[in-house]
């Protein structure tokens, strides 16, 4: 498929039209989707109804935006007025939101057709979609394995030329981990950067929207078209989207990077070449590489997995059965929202809310809770420290390729442990970006990760450009 910025160049200048751009995407998706289980619903009649529109008004003369017919994908946790939305769980089954999320409108004001809704973990709890109540899906260049979460639909969608572009949603990987073990390009905004109305919360100050692409120069238009202040959002940035696309060409000279010990240690051996190879790329482009340890990086982990359950117990307190969702009659309230909730949740999700509410509960808040905050502020303080010495951090985005299904859903630890890499910058707010850098075993995908201080996204944007222009040759 060709990239989005050609997409909408031609369709713009009448050499296409959003109606075939359009019957294109439809036609890659009949052709895999049954196979990989990528899109729990396709909206047919709305995005051929979008296309339409959008040539109508080409064809008057109008300005249509800078996505101007170009199929993209949504991660099924964004709500899109009319069109079910299900955050890949029983509880949510054809719930049908009564607004957009301020990301939706976004894409659609800039002339993009939505074409369907991309399977994910749970409620974006996991790292392989392998905890979707649909069914899981498959990563496009080996379906004997998964694809990385939870963003895993969204992922594969791009990976396996269905759109041009998506957009998934980024708590401690979500969108690096599943761009990486697909092979293609995935970017986490600074926090605040895009405004979170809109998309169903898992983890409320971690979570994050970004793009996915092909190439570098789709993901920085993608992120363009998304960023910006939203007053629907008490936690977005009082700031117009930044300029990203412009900078994409801007190279790495005379900028200083860090190979950082702690994103590599533990890697396959393969991982750490690819990262190895990448900063010899960008010190051959005039950055100077230098070699670094943060130890509070080990630290991540840990405290993600405090923060993080604790907000989701939080959050999903309102799947109670009474408002809207799936709802399981019983002979009182009580006994109906345990039935719904034992029904319409699944064991993942229950893990991780029953660990939250442990570390909320009284006796154990300070211990657990508590401490964990502590430590995220040691984590953003070992950020700030370093960015004062280096402008980007080098390092891997998952600590090994693809991995089979069923290899891990038994040990959750193991699990967790796919997100060692992408897990701190979380905790911190800061941004980073996924690359697709070289092969490993079975001739998957490896990515390599760029990370920057708040609001660097032009500058990971050009360090990304300069290791995708580079292919990944050693």
């Amino acid at each position: 498929m060709r990239s989005a910025v050609e997409i909408a160049r031609d369709v713009r200048g009448g050499q296409s039209s959003a109606e075939a751009e359009l019957a294109r995407s439809l036609a890659a998706i009949a052709a895999r989707n049954d196979e990989l289980n990528v899109f729990l619903h396709l909206d047919h009649q709305g995005a051929l109804e979008a296309a339409r529109r959008v040539d109508e008004r080409l064809a008057k003369g109008e300005d249509v935006g800078a996505l101007a017919g170009v199929p993209i994908a949504l991660k099924d946790n964004l709500c899109q007025i009319g069109v079910p939305t299900t955050a890949a769980s029983k509880i949510l089954s054809g719930w049908r939101p009564p607004y957009s999320a301020t990301v939706v409108e976004r894409v659609l004001a800039a002339g993009a057709i939505a074409v369907g809704k991309t399977n994910l973990d749970e409620f974006a709890m996991g790292s392989s979609t392998e905890n979707s109540a649909f069914g899981p899906t498959r990563n496009p260049h080996d379906p004997s394995r998964v694809p990385g979460g939870s963003s895993g639909g969204s992922a594969a969608a791009v990976a396996a030329d269905m759109t041009p572009i998506a957009l998934g949603s980024d708590t401690g990987g979500s969108i690096r981990q599943p761009a990486a073990l697909c092979g293609v390009v995935g970017m986490k905004p600074t926090y605040g950067l895009v405004s979170r109305y809109g998309l169903i919360a898992f983890a409320s100050s971690l979570d994050q929207i970004g793009p996915f692409a092909n190439n570098v120069s789709d993901a920085a238009l993608l992120l363009e078209v998304i960023a910006g202040h939203d007053p629907w959002d008490s936690t977005s940035l009082p700031e117009d989207s930044p300029s990203l696309l412009s900078h994409v060409d801007d190279g790495v000279a005379g900028k200083r990077i860090g190979l950082t010990r702690e994103l590599v240690d533990g890697a396959d051996d393969e991982v750490v070449a690819a990262v190895e190879r990448a900063a010899a790329v960008l010190r051959a482009a005039g950055a100077t590489i230098v070699e670094l340890s943060v130890p509070e990086f080990r630290l991540g982990l840990s405290a993600y997995y405090l923060i993080a359950p604790a907000e989701a117990s939080s959050n999903l307190a309102r799947y109670d059965g009474v408002r809207y969702g799936v709802r399981v009659d019983a002979e009182d309230v009580a006994a109906m929202n345990e039935a719904t909730r034992t029904a319409g949740f699944g064991a993942e999700v229950k893990r991780r809310i029953m660990l939250g509410t442990y570390a909320l509960s009284a006796g154990y808040y300070d211990a657990y809770y508590g401490q964990a905050l502590k430590v995220r502020t040691l984590m953003i303080d070992a950020f700030k420290r370093v960015y004062q010495d280096v402008d980007v951090l080098l390092g891997a985005t998952a600590p090994s390729v693809a991995f089979s299904f069923g290899a891990k859903t038994d040990n959750p630890l193991a699990m967790y442990l796919s997100d060692v890499f992408t897990i701190p910058t979380n905790l911190a707010g800061d941004p980073a970006i996924s690359v697709p850098f070289g092969r490993g075993e079975g001739d998957m995908p490896i990515g390599v990760q760029l990370l920057g201080p708040g609001r660097s996204e032009a500058e990971l944007f050009a360090a990304a450009r300069v290791l995708e222009v580079a292919g990944g040759a050693s």
